[in-house]
């Protein structure tokens, strides 16, 4: 697949749950697939999260590589996020893997980049090779704690020089699996949109260890990082400030502020940004505006935008599942019953 000129990516990771549990997906009152929906309004890129071993397997080799499948079938490009946990890792927890939890920091090393390499050649072995791959998942506080862990008392160079060599041992894994030909891009992935001088520290620490890497990864949701004027302010900082490409690669907006089981409770109004009203013609307005403020940074640096989960559903009407709702719910792309949003033609326009 050639270069694109703007990404427009979504992270489906919950996409093989959803449909093992019976969630549909419509468009225009057609039931569809719904990777075939991104597909259709213009998205480009996908991105799946990876867990090291989870419960359920959702988000583990195996699925991993059957969704690298699908989405490679539809000629979309491919983000893999090593999170390098069994399961969440964020600002708030990176959790070693039960597997990795006795090593020695040199034992850990080569686990990390033993991992790396065999987990990129499975994917590269079925003709799926990923188009770019994150080495951790919201890392501002490093990972695999407390052996990378870099905040709060941690917060030491000799803590910072273990980090990067996690970091740096993850990108060692990547390269080794492929060659310098295939171009497979490597993201550091932060969750400081609207934080410039936390995106100048960070970032600043791990250049001055020798971290190398092709592109700068934020998350930005208004209900943690603020307006979209300090999102704007810190794209167009950090797109002058550092030789690198930088991706909004976690972003979303509510649609409505109501729970899908009809019993009148309220969201946080925290979700709601001032002038976009949450509803489906708020969330598109909001989307529109945030894409075109990382369009519209300097020296063409912020390459693209990726909504997450907007395929999460209410687990209301599945076959598999207790009845129930979801905290995520109100922030997908698809209404409560499966249909696409106007949202959707952000994208599509972009």
């Amino acid at each position: 697949m050639s270069e694109i000129s703007f990404i427009k990516g979504a992270d489906v990771s919950f996409l093989p749950m959803i449909e093992d549990c019976g969630g549909k997906f419509f468009e225009d009152g057609v039931q569809k697939d719904c990777l075939e929906i991104f597909k259709n309004n213009g998205f480009n890129y996908i991105r799946l999260r990876v867990w090291n071993d989870p419960k359920d397997g959702y988000c583990g080799k195996e699925q991993t590589l059957k969704m690298a499948k699908r989405v490679k079938k539809l000629g979309m490009k491919l983000l893999i996020n090593f999170h390098y946990s069994d399961h969440w890792a964020d600002p708030g927890k990176q959790t070693k893997p039960k597997a990795w939890e006795t090593l020695s920091f040199d034992e850990l090393k080569k686990a990390v980049y033993e991992y790396t390499k065999e987990f990129i050649e499975a994917l590269k072995a079925q003709g799926t090779l990923p188009d770019m791959v994150q080495i951790g998942n919201e890392i501002t506080p490093g990972m695999l704690w407390n052996d990378g862990k870099v905040d709060g008392e941690f917060n030491t160079d000799e803590q910072w020089t273990k980090f990067a060599a996690l970091v740096n041992v993850g990108i060692s894994g990547v390269k080794a699996a492929t060659g310098e030909d295939e171009n497979v891009k490597i993201m550091i992935h932060i969750d400081r949109g609207g934080d410039n001088k936390g995106c100048q520290y960070f970032f600043d620490r791990l250049f001055s260890k020798g971290v190398d890497f092709d592109v700068i990864g934020l998350s930005y949701y208004t209900y943690w990082h603020g307006p979209l004027s300090q999102l704007k302010n810190n794209l167009d900082d950090l797109a002058v400030r550092y030789d690198k490409e930088i991706i909004l690669v976690e972003c979303a907006y509510p649609f409505t502020m109501e729970y899908s089981d009809g019993s009148g409770r309220k969201r946080d109004e925290k979700w709601v940004h001032e002038g976009y009203e949450a509803t489906p013609e708020g969330q598109y307005r909001y989307l529109k505006d945030l894409i075109q403020i990382a369009k519209d940074a300097p020296n063409n640096r912020v390459k693209g935008v990726f909504y997450w989960a907007p395929e999460w559903m209410s687990f209301r009407n599945w076959d598999k599942k207790p009845h129930g709702v979801n905290g995520w719910e109100y922030l997908a792309m698809f209404d409560f019953d499966g249909n696409a949003l106007k949202s959707f033609k952000a994208f599509k326009e972009a």
